[in-house]
């Protein structure tokens, strides 16, 4: 099935930041399949077009079961030819029967260096006892780099000491993408989308991670002015403004929640629904496409993509939509999958013949949603 895109009011002038890929005649293809190379299940998709035009794609490779703990190893795939054919799964991080996990990469434009935040808790500490503070160990965040698009990778960092409060217990990065800022005054600032959750009150936000010094250093940046709020995605926009696209457990709104930051995502504004966007408490994809209108790199439009599974109650029915106007409106979408679907990652490419294309990475199947991951392109 392709991945069908109505981009006609798009100008045909190249996407500036986004990388090159081949221009061939993508088709819907499988990434991971339940059972492969060792692994019970993969799950939690992430997905960038490197500086090399390779598309990497990262999941969980979960060893011996489909649950959240366990024997978790933090998996990649490689292609080459715009997503036709991809590389045998290769292996980022083994650490024993432990957890790594939550993959969410970002790409400084800068240095071509890609920042991979990811997390770790023993695969013994279930999620429930991790937010009891019953278990032997916590969730820890950690860094790991390729200055080579992906060939060759550091060994992870631990950054929890900057990154995570010592009142917080359950934490994640992404999933999905972190985002470098291009416009204002913040331009070069890494930022990571994340959430957590307070020991105390047991409540959960959604937050930023930031960088200004290319990666070395991380920091915490606005969180949620609710909770109820926890996996996110964020997206600029022409203005600078960022938006934060998130996953609501108010099931008095079963939407999506949206909350925006005038400061680089330092402090983030009031938090509202999106009525357009059902949502059955799910992770979900957004990206934003800077589409230069006259050819000035100053002068440039944003078109917002985002995906999820399109329905107030069930895990089904993934979704592509877009918005022209920063993501107070969006189209009625395009259909990827109808039945079981559950978490997705959208990346924006850029190919000579075919300047505007969007990428989706997503979890679906035929009885469940995590029976493989699938790619869809339009080519």
């Amino acid at each position: 099935m392709l991945l069908s895109l109505a981009l006609a009011l798009l100008p045909q002038t190249p996407i500036s930041g986004n990388a090159a890929v081949q221009d061939v005649d993508t088709t819907r293809r499988t990434v991971w399949s339940r059972g492969e190379s060792g692994y019970h299940t993969f799950r939690i998709p992430a997905v960038i077009a490197a500086p090399s035009g390779d598309l990497l794609a990262f999941c969980e490779g979960r060893k011996n079961g489909q649950s959240d703990s366990g024997d978790i190893d933090l998996v990649m795939k490689r292609s080459a030819d715009g997503g036709a054919t991809w590389s045998e799964n290769r292996v980022l991080w083994d650490d024993g029967d432990n957890v790594c996990g939550n993959p969410c990469p970002v790409i400084d434009a800068s240095t071509g260096t890609i920042h991979l935040l990811a997390t770790r808790n023993l695969g013994s500490d279930k999620e429930h006892q991790i937010i009891a503070g019953t278990s032997k160990g916590t969730r820890t965040v950690w860094v790991l780099t390729s200055t080579d698009s992906g060939k060759t990778w550091s060994e992870p960092r631990d950054v929890t000491p900057t990154t995570k409060k010592p009142d917080w217990t359950w934490y994640a990065t992404g999933p999905g993408i972190g985002i470098q800022l291009v416009r204002g005054e913040h331009a070069g600032r890494l930022v990571i989308p994340c959430d957590h959750i307070e020991a105390k009150t047991k409540h959960y936000y959604s937050h930023a991670l930031l960088s200004d010094d290319h990666g070395k250093t991380w920091r915490i940046g606005g969180r949620s002015t609710r909770h109820q709020l926890n996996e996110c995605q964020v997206a600029e926009l022409s203005t600078g403004e960022l938006v934060m696209n998130m996953r609501n457990y108010d099931r008095a709104k079963k939407t999506r929640a949206v909350m925006r930051s005038a400061d680089g995502g330092e402090t983030w504004g009031k938090v509202q629904w999106d009525e357009s966007l059902p949502d059955p408490i799910c992770q979900a994809g957004l990206v934003a496409v800077h589409a230069s209108t006259t050819g000035k790199p100053t002068d440039d439009s944003t078109v917002l993509y985002f995906s999820n599974c399109a329905s107030e109650s069930k895990r089904i029915r993934m979704t592509l939509r877009k918005s022209l106007d920063g993501g107070h409106t969006w189209s009625e979408g395009r259909l990827l999958h109808a039945g079981p679907s559950a978490y997705s990652c959208l990346v924006a490419l850029h190919s000579p013949a075919q300047p505007h294309r969007i990428g989706c990475l997503f979890e679906c199947g035929s009885k469940s949603p995590y029976e493989r991951i699938d790619w869809a392109i339009r080519p």
